[in-house]
């Protein structure tokens, strides 16, 4: 068989194709990945966050609520829920704040 010179035949031309290919492909994932992890990095906050704010510390309540918690604690007590040492502890929270 002669040897051919000039364009490559049909096998050549589909090597080639396949090598192009391959390369574009490989150049595409690793420009994906760096990319990903560029975003990953810009995603994470290099500082820690501020702490969450706690609850607003608590007013004093008012007269009348005052009455309301004695009477719920009256009722726990007489249910046999509380102790007398914890209805005590409980009555001089409500009544010292």
């Amino acid at each position: 068989m002669p040897q051919r010179f000039g364009r490559p035949g049909l096998l050549g031309t589909i090597a080639r194709t396949a090598v192009i290919s391959g390369t574009a492909t490989a150049v595409s994932n690793r420009v994906e990945e760096r990319g990903l992890r560029r975003r990953e990095a810009a995603r994470t906050p290099q500082t820690p966050p501020a702490p969450a704010p706690g609850p607003a510390p608590a007013s004093a309540p008012a007269g009348p609520d005052r009455v309301a918690q004695l009477t719920q604690l009256a009722d726990l007590k007489t249910q046999g829920l509380l102790t007398d040492e914890e209805f005590a502890t409980e009555k001089a929270r409500i009544l010292g704040s």
